[in-house]
């Protein structure tokens, strides 16, 4: 391996100084390929010829995921170091050629001619004044016409808005597929797409590291592709990223739309307790507070579910504690989940008890409780629900009096990941 990156660089004249140790070698320029033995080429030679003129010591890695048109042979003949990757998919691709990478820094495209491979020098210098992570932007930049057909236009942006609603990222263009990090970046983020939704993943646990993440203007030319079309499948894939997104999202899948659902149940659920009510000639009676208990079961259950996987997420240093899990930790632990669940418990048997005492008072005849009953049934599953998620919650390293408290954790992980940056 040290003997092909030592004649590549002397057969590519990359600098003077690259017949160096090869782990002097500063940046790695990844190209995920899959038949684009047209175009791959021409890549190849644009990055190599750019870092000998940049006099950057570097490599060009192509990562081979399935090539059946000679495309592996045509980048290796133009001076890439070819690497095999049998897993399809995009995220593997890419993923497999980080971790061959020998530079401190990675520069990713496509192998299509889409991004201009002489544009080098601006991701490299926002790598060595500390960035972790140089995201391309098309969007700031220049999109040519054909570049980009309509419909993914729309969809880039609607994508790009809802991660940054959801993360709170400053990323202009968080799908571009021109992007340069540092190798020790990439480690941190432990990324494991295997698909296009790789794209996201990278920004989206770069932005909740805390990574110092800064966008670069640049221009999206119609790639060079004659053989075939895009791999880009409009609507599986953007579905990918979507799905990926809301999976790291709770508060916005879980935790926003539970709560909706219960305050819509609440309504009437209080305010049909001792009777009918009209309104605007509308009449609304038990069967709206029916409504309204499942509204607020189905409601809770929603939160509930969203704060297990909060706690998963933290605890599997996916990100760090957020507002909500924070202030939800404080206040809460399991013996006051435990408390709350049985005096929910207990108040809805005390109401179902006095019904069944009444209707045996009164000679077992006909029962017209069913205001009651369904108040005392939704307290008495709310707090049978409350008891198992606090159980379940204390299990997940929730509460600050377990021994395994995931978010001082994770939040320790982040300081390192700060301090580690800050040594760089």
């Amino acid at each position: 391996m040290a003997e092909g990156f030592v004649s590549s660089t002397i057969a590519n004249r990359v600098s003077p100084i690259a017949l160096a140790d090869e782990l002097e070698c500063e940046l790695s320029v990844v190209l995920p390929c899959l038949n684009e033995a047209g175009t791959v080429g021409a890549c190849v030679a644009k990055a190599l010829e750019t870092l000998k003129t940049l006099r950057i010591v570097g490599e060009v890695i192509v990562v081979d995921n399935g090539s059946n048109d000679g495309s592996a042979e045509v980048a290796r003949r133009a001076g890439a170091r070819v690497v095999s990757e049998p897993r399809r998919g995009y995220g593997n691709a890419l993923r497999h050629g980080v971790e061959e990478a020998r530079g401190r820094f990675i520069i990713m495209a496509d192998a299509d001619e889409s991004y201009d491979l002489s544009d080098l020098q601006r991701f490299v210098d926002g790598l060595r004044a500390g960035d972790d992570l140089v995201m391309g932007s098309r969007l700031r930049g220049r999109i040519e016409p054909g570049a980009m057909p309509r419909l993914h236009r729309i969809g880039n942006r609607v994508l790009s808005g809802i991660l940054k609603l959801f993360f709170r990222g400053r990323v202009s263009d968080p799908h571009c597929g021109m992007r340069a990090f540092t190798k020790d970046a990439f480690e941190r983020m432990q990324l494991t797409s295997g698909g296009m939704e790789f794209a996201s993943e990278m920004v989206i646990k770069g932005v909740l590291a805390g990574m110092r993440i800064s966008d670069l203007p640049i221009v999206l030319r119609p790639d060079g592709r004659v053989s075939h079309g895009p791999h880009l499948r409009s609507f599986r894939d953007g579905w990918r990223h979507l799905r990926y997104m809301l999976l790291l999202s709770p508060n916005y899948l879980f935790v926003i739309p539970g709560a909706a659902c219960m305050l819509l149940g609440l309504i009437p659920l209080v305010l049909l307790g001792r009777g009918p009510e009209a309104l605007a000639e509308v009449r609304f009676d038990y069967h709206y507070m029916i409504l309204g208990s499942l509204l607020t079961i189905l409601g809770f259950q929603a939160v509930m579910t969203g704060l297990f996987a909060k706690a998963y997420c933290h605890a599997a240093r996916l990100y760090a504690p957020d507002r909500v899990l924070e202030t939800f930790r404080r206040h809460f632990s399991l013996e006051r989940g435990l408390i709350l669940g049985t005096a929910l418990l207990l108040a809805g048997f005390v109401v179902d008890a006095r019904i069944l005492i009444g209707w045996l008072r009164s000679g077992m005849g006909e029962l017209n409780a069913i205001r009651p009953a369904t108040r005392a049934s939704t307290m008495m599953i709310i707090g049978a629900q409350i008891n198992f998620a606090s159980f379940f919650l204390s299990l997940l390293g929730m509460f600050p009096s377990d021994n395994n408290d995931a978010s001082t954790i994770v939040t320790e992980t982040r300081d390192e990941m700060g301090a580690a940056r800050d040594s760089d």
